[in-house]
């Protein structure tokens, strides 16, 4: 039996969606039954997912959406209902990385950025998915963390910042919507073998021996491992699950 059941007549929503663990979570719904928007800002990347989806006989339908910019994400979450007639989880994972730079280094244009996807857009984008989810009376947020929101490391300060506050965010909003119906959460993976992972390996060759140095498990997370764990938290398996930072990371961050 699955660990999270089925999610037959749910509807799922998925930001930064195109590749990496949002592609993976978005497939996991589908294939777990769940409708599902993929939503990014790489229209065309979305759209091959979503045709990969509905050729396996799921349903799914790509939307553009700048995480950033309040417009964009209430019409992502309408055009969600107005497709399929409901929210019922969501998984706020779009995310990008900034080059590594001690804090009196990192430019302020860097910073902004970071700040405006990784921080802004989590809350922009949950605070769009909360109004249709009390509308609802019902309804799972999966916040995407990081490692990096539990602990430091140099020369990642702002990228840092931005997943300790969806940490903030993550257990402030559970604690508001618990009552309503509303289950909010946060998976903090470790360092999985994306395509952002990839292109910051390409860059620092150096750093994927560090990398595994500091995995006790020996190796790179998979994408469906964290996907694993936000079907798990949006699941009803998951009923009285609340406001935690789920590390998903091969045991890093038990040292």
């Amino acid at each position: 039996m699955s660990a999270t059941g089925s999610f037959e007549g749910r509807v799922a929503l998925v930001t930064g969606a195109a590749m990496g663990m949002g592609l993976a979570a978005a497939r996991a719904f589908a294939e777990a039954g769940a409708a599902v928007v993929l939503a990014d800002l790489d229209l065309e990347a979305a759209r091959a997912a979503e045709a990969g989806i509905n050729a396996a006989g799921g349903r799914a339908l790509a939307v553009r959406c700048d995480v950033g910019r309040d417009d964009e994400v209430a019409a992502m979450v309408a055009r969600t209902v107005d497709t399929f007639g409901r929210l019922d989880a969501a998984f706020n994972n779009a995310g990008i990385q900034i080059p590594p730079n001690d804090v009196v280094d990192v430019p302020s244009a860097d910073y902004e950025r970071v700040m405006a996807i990784n921080l802004r857009g989590v809350w922009t984008c949950m605070r769009a998915e909360l109004r249709q989810m009390q509308a609802q009376g019902r309804g799972a947020i999966v916040n995407c963390s990081s490692i990096g929101g539990l602990v430091g490391n140099p020369g990642l300060a702002a990228y840092h910042a931005t997943k300790y506050g969806v940490i903030g965010m993550t257990q402030s909003a559970a604690l508001e919507n618990a009552a309503r119906g509303i289950r909010v959460n946060a998976v903090c993976p470790g360092t999985i073998d994306t395509p952002m992972v990839a292109r910051m390996v390409a860059e620092r060759p150096e750093a994927m021996a560090e990398i595994l140095r500091k995995q006790p498990i020996g190796r790179l997370g998979r994408p469906e491992e964290v996907a694993a764990a936000v079907l798990w938290l949006c699941s009803d398996a998951a009923s009285f699950v609340v406001g935690v930072a789920l590390p998903v990371d091969g045991g890093y961050t038990a040292h």
